[in-house]
């Protein structure tokens, strides 16, 4: 069931009570400097030590859609565990650590124990746990630094590049006037592929701002997959454990 199990991932990479997350007035938006665009950005990364969230995943690619219900536990730099369902019963498990990435899914039997060429095989591109954290968390998925890229404000939000676009690396974002990220593009044309994510309003939780929903789109030639992720719940500096046992009898996946 590699759809599910692909969707049960991606929501790892990474309501309303307190309503949007509000930052510069976009009628008074102003170009800076892409250094301070680039701090600002950083400075809102939401500062917590664990997260307990729970999500509605839609995955669809040329030949299927599934919609999964998810269950998103985290420790800030340290662990993301996830719990995939459909009707209440599950359906794949993962735990995800900067240096490994261990899941099963039940309709299959299958298990996967290794590191993070499993999420990069099937996302066509390369994939850490902390581009996973900065996708559920609303960050850029590269560290910026603000002496290479330029900024400038385009539709009441700024924009940031490279001043010099790598030569088949073609990285551009947008950022919400709170500096968190709005949209974000990676695409290397020479391979034909395009990395896209787009997130929809914030809102501020404990003093962070964390997504609503995420839509994360890839594209390797004629293939496309599409990943909607909409957050339910998320409870900030929850108690949270991190079961996880792999069950016997099930067969293990071997990446060639």
């Amino acid at each position: 069931m590699k759809g599910t199990c692909i969707a049960l991932l991606l929501s790892l990479f990474l309501l309303s009570a307190c309503g949007g997350a509000k930052g510069v007035d976009g009628n008074s938006m102003k170009t800076l400097s892409a250094e301070k665009v680039i701090d600002y950005h950083d400075a809102a990364m939401p500062d917590f030590e664990t997260l307990a969230a729970r999500m509605q995943v839609v995955y669809a690619d040329d030949d299927s859609q599934q919609s999964i219900t998810v269950s998103l536990r985290m420790e800030k730099d340290k662990t993301i565990w996830i719990k995939a369902s459909i009707l209440g019963i599950t359906m794949a498990k993962a735990l995800i650590t900067p240096t490994s990435v261990q899941y099963y899914e039940s309709v299959g039997g299958t298990y996967f124990n290794g590191d993070f060429a499993l999420l990069s095989e099937w996302l066509n591109t390369d994939i850490t746990f902390e581009k996973a954290q900065a996708i559920l968390l609303g960050q850029s998925l590269f560290a910026l630094d603000g002496k290479t890229y330029k900024s400038e404000v385009v539709q009441m939000k700024h924009q940031l590049q490279p001043k010099q676009q790598p030569m088949d690396f073609i990285h551009s974002l947008l950022l919400y006037p709170n500096f968190k990220i709005a949209a974000e593009s990676l695409s290397q044309p020479s391979q034909n592929r395009l990395l896209t994510l787009r997130y929809d309003e914030y809102q501020q939780l404990e003093g962070g701002f964390y997504p609503t929903s995420v839509h994360l789109q890839t594209a390797e030639g004629d293939d496309k997959t599409t990943i909607d992720l909409t957050y339910k719940k998320i409870d900030v500096n929850a108690s949270v454990g991190f079961p996880f046992n792999i069950p016997n009898g099930y067969d293990e996946i071997r990446l060639k």
